[in-house]
């Protein structure tokens, strides 16, 4: 199914009328967006976040939402890029359609422009309801793993503090000249956390 707003060329090429614009998203700053390729396809602008799929609530995201017009299209990697709420997805896709905008889903190879079948929007409501029972399952392994390493006598999710002595032995050993990455690895902290105390 093609978007609205374009021409056919004499080779029989699609033209949209309007920008091709891509979304691309990770669960944090430390992931790569590199795997979130659209190989042959133009992108005029590309909007990023690097957050929690979880919520609608995201920068990038409001950004494009403000940004598109009527003929443009959006491009995904894949459906859970977008959202991880199947509730989110539905909303999301029919409101851009709704507007004129097109949405597409590289990944899956799925194209909306608000002319679906029943049959791709039962496609959709599928795909969505699996991106979200992933995520379920991820917090259900999350807590899970919690609970044990509390029953094992773990405080799981908090970084070790070092007490008053052992920070006073730290910054000694500091001026002492020791090599900073030996009295990081006696006290079971990274030199980052090292940095941070020898900065207070």
């Amino acid at each position: 199914m093609i978007c609205p707003r374009g021409f056919l060329t004499h080779k029989g090429a699609f033209i949209m009328a309007g920008q091709i614009v891509s979304y691309v998203r990770v669960s944090s700053v430390d992931q790569n967006t590199d795997r979130q390729t659209f190989d042959g396809v133009k992108v005029d602008k590309t909007f990023t976040d690097k957050c929690s799929g979880c919520t609608r609530n995201r920068p990038a995201l409001n950004d494009m939402l403000g940004y598109v017009r009527e003929g443009d299209t959006i491009i995904c990697h894949s459906i859970d890029r977008l959202a991880r709420n199947l509730a989110d997805l539905l909303d999301l896709v029919q409101t851009l359609t709704g507007r004129g905008v097109c949405v597409r889903f590289m990944k899956e190879g799925l194209t909306f422009t608000g002319d679906e079948s029943p049959m791709q929007t039962m496609i959709l409501q599928v795909m969505g309801s699996f991106a979200q029972m992933e995520r379920a399952l991820i917090r259900e392994r999350q807590r899970e793993g919690q609970e044990q390493a509390r029953a094992a006598g773990r405080n799981p999710g908090r970084k070790p503090k070092l007490s008053p002595e052992q920070i006073a032995e730290l910054k000694t050993r500091v001026s002492a000249n020791e090599p900073k990455a030996q009295i990081a690895r006696d006290l079971g902290i990274s030199r980052e956390t090292l940095y941070s105390y020898l900065k207070h």
